[in-house]
């Protein structure tokens, strides 16, 4: 998969974590920065990230801060992301099979570096169960539209 990446100063350390097992998975990685733990705004980094995958230029997307809060609700404002705060291995599973998330926001001050890479495998190898959670994504895609 081709994964776009971005992160704050806070998720920095993080993302260069995630973007080392990425690498060893076989995944291709499209870095967004930051590319320092020196102070950043993430609102810009994260919609670059959401727009490469709404564009098609990445498979999925990944957004980093200190709480992943704000990292998601920015990628969120990028139409037809699907952004999913998982910081836990049954949210990280959920937000793929109800809600086809297809950026995943991790707190790189909440998680530790052993749970991001479980959190990241179970997210990318989850797929989306449709059924009667595609009427639930069609129904948030619509709010998009009619808002």
């Amino acid at each position: 998969m081709r994964i776009a990446i971005g992160s704050d100063h806070a998720g920095f350390p993080l993302k260069q974590h995630l973007v080392a097992t990425l690498v060893d998975l076989g995944h291709e990685v499209d870095d967004h920065g930051t590319d320092s733990e020196q102070a950043v705004d993430y609102p810009p980094i994260c919609a670059g990230v959401g727009r490469a995958v709404a564009e098609g230029r990445a498979d999925r997307g990944i957004v980093l801060g200190g709480s992943g809060q704000g990292e998601q609700i920015s990628a969120n404002k990028v139409h037809g992301v699907r952004a999913a705060l998982c910081n836990d291995l049954y949210t990280a599973r959920l937000s793929r099979e109800h809600n086809d998330a297809n950026v995943l926001s991790l707190g790189g001050r909440i998680v530790a570096l052993g749970l991001a890479d479980e959190i990241l495998k179970v997210w990318l190898a989850t797929e989306f169960e449709g059924g009667r959670h595609q009427r639930r994504v069609d129904q948030i895609s619509d709010l998009e539209e009619n808002a």
